[in-house]
């Protein structure tokens, strides 16, 4: 085989592997790989909450005991717009028989992975507790997730927005003591929105 016999064989051999090499699409085309720019930019998913809100608040006595006996609520949501809609914070004030609650939540979110950490605290304890809930929208619902201890047994903890309009949402906490085959509401706050 002469030089260019050689050169040639190479070209074919160096095409066939652009058609054939992993990544590649038809006609040997780079596959754009799944980075973070074409992902979708969740960075607005709380904007449809900023505002004050009237809040029901039902709250589950004793989760994960079988317990059906629910605490009623009352009061207000104020959620706050930080960092152009890339962070939030919610105050919830409320009251019930068993008393008065405040609570608050920082939501930030996270540019590289395109999702949200949810971070709670409440007056009693002056600190953010536990680990953050992390998750995102997607369709209209925002789900988010994590592992924390309750009553000295690691669970798993999910965070659901459903049901949004421009007026009214809903949010649901649930635990689930079985790796997430089963789910037991213990937080449930529907909200009507009193001013933008």
């Amino acid at each position: 085989m002469n030089v260019t016999q050689q050169i040639r064989a190479f070209a074919l051999v160096c095409g066939l592997f652009l058609i054939l090499a992993p990544g590649r699409g038809e006609g040997g085309q780079q596959n754009p790989p799944a980075t973070a720019a074409t992902l979708r930019d969740g960075s607005h998913d709380f904007d449809f909450e900023i505002g004050i809100w009237k809040t029901h608040l039902s709250r589950l006595d004793h989760p994960l005991t079988g317990s059906h006996t629910w605490i009623q609520y009352e009061g207000t949501s104020v959620v706050s717009k930080i960092w152009d809609g890339r962070a939030n914070m919610v105050e919830l004030e409320v009251d019930g028989p068993t008393g008065h609650v405040e609570a608050l939540n920082l939501r930030l979110y996270d540019p590289q992975s395109h999702q949200w950490s949810l971070n709670f605290a409440n007056v009693k304890v002056g600190a953010l507790g536990g680990p953050p809930t992390i998750g995102e929208f997607k369709n209209g619902r925002g789900e988010f997730y994590d592992q924390e201890e309750f009553n000295g047994k690691m669970i798993l903890v999910r965070n659901v927005w459903m049901d949004i309009t421009a007026n009214s949402c809903r949010f649901e906490q649930s635990f689930s003591d079985d790796g997430g085959k089963t789910w037991e509401a213990n937080w449930i706050a529907v909200d009507t929105r009193i001013e933008k």
